[in-house]
């Protein structure tokens, strides 16, 4: 049966919604990611249940069970051995939290999925390109667990390498979304931007970057030091820095080299967007100039909540500003990736 114009417009508006909502879903799991790591709640839970783990303790005994794993872990051992079990539920709480909507995002992905097959919705091109977040979605599970338990025994925290990894995961999938969801549309994109189509993967690599060694001054607690700006403690490099990289066995012996790197490369994703703005802010088209102008703001509340961060974080990094900070990235990525679809024309998509 032939379907009509209407019928196709609203299955295709249907299949958007469920790409954008995938996106934001993604976005409120980094998020949530990033509360967990600062609250140190990543290790409350020490085992990993597919099924069971979705539930919660629901009685006193079911929470002394899940106490009692968590006693054999490291991180109580060496860091939280006074913790009480309510003490315990205010970190259990976040990463079940995580872990959950894990689990959710994975169905509300593949239920909607089998729905739009069965509509014949995708031809085999988009199924192909739709099967490969399922892909990522899996590995970014197990190093996600991998991450967790490197954390169980010996040093009471996750690695840091493992942690950077798997937020650079969900960020891959983050960005593959909103690419999905601007590419599914019936009308074609005209206007040609080649310059800024080509200086917007600069910027886009840049905040990449930054955002991996975000990662690592989570990992590391690197952003608990030299909690001055724009100087460390009074020098612009503190004395002795980068002399025993490569001896270091630990990241985490690295954390002045790391505070140096996320602090001084700032300056690089800054001056990548100014120039990108200010080449860019003459362009006539609508979209683009709304992007540019959006890439901007963005850099300057980042900025502002990362040295507000750094100023606070002497004893614990502020819960809010740290995700304030780390949503802003997300946000710049996002607007990153939008600016690089749109500045090169492309062909409308037809689902049959």
């Amino acid at each position: 049966m032939t379907r009509t114009f209407a019928e196709t417009s609203m299955r295709m508006k249907s299949v958007r919604i469920w790409l954008w909502i995938g996106v934001f879903m993604v976005l409120i799991q980094v998020i949530l990611g990033g509360i967990t790591r600062l609250t140190e709640s990543g290790l409350s839970i020490t085992e990993w249940d597919v099924v069971m783990g979705s539930f919660p303790p629901t009685n006193d005994a079911a929470w002394q069970k899940e106490f009692d794993q968590y006693r054999s872990s490291a991180q109580f051992e060496k860091i939280n051995n006074d913790f009480t079990v309510e003490q315990f539920k205010s970190i259990f709480w976040w990463e079940f939290i995580h872990r959950l909507w894990a689990r959710l995002i994975g169905f509300v992905f593949l239920i909607p999925f089998i729905y739009f097959v069965i509509k014949k919705q995708f031809n085999g091109s988009w199924i192909r390109k739709l099967l490969v977040i399922f892909l990522l979605g899996g590995l970014q599970g197990f190093v996600g667990w991998v991450m967790v338990a490197s954390g169980l025994d010996g040093d009471p925290w996750v690695d840091p390498s493992k942690l950077t990894i798997h937020l650079m995961l969900a960020l891959i999938v983050y960005m593959y979304l909103i690419w999905l969801a601007l590419s599914y549309r019936k009308k074609a994109i005209i206007t040609e931007h080649l310059t800024a189509h080509k200086n917007i993967k600069w910027v886009l690599a840049f905040i990449l970057i930054q955002i991996a060694l975000g990662g690592l001054m989570a990992g590391t607690d690197a952003g608990r030091l030299y909690n001055t700006y724009p100087l460390m403690n009074g020098q612009f490099m503190p004395e002795g820095t980068f002399q025993n990289v490569f001896g270091a066995e630990k990241l985490v012996a690295l954390t002045t080299e790391i505070n140096f790197l996320h602090r001084t490369f700032a300056l690089v994703v800054a001056i990548s967007i100014l120039l990108f703005w200010k080449q860019q802010r003459k362009f006539s088209s609508p979209t683009i100039h709304k992007l540019n102008n959006l890439l901007l703001g963005g850099l300057v509340l980042q900025f502002f909540l990362g040295v507000f961060t750094l100023l606070g974080s002497s004893v614990h990094i502020p819960v809010f500003l740290g995700v304030a900070h780390q949503l802003t990235a997300c946000l710049l990525l996002g607007v990153a990736v939008a600016i690089l679809f749109y500045s090169k024309a492309r062909a409308g998509y037809s689902p049959n």
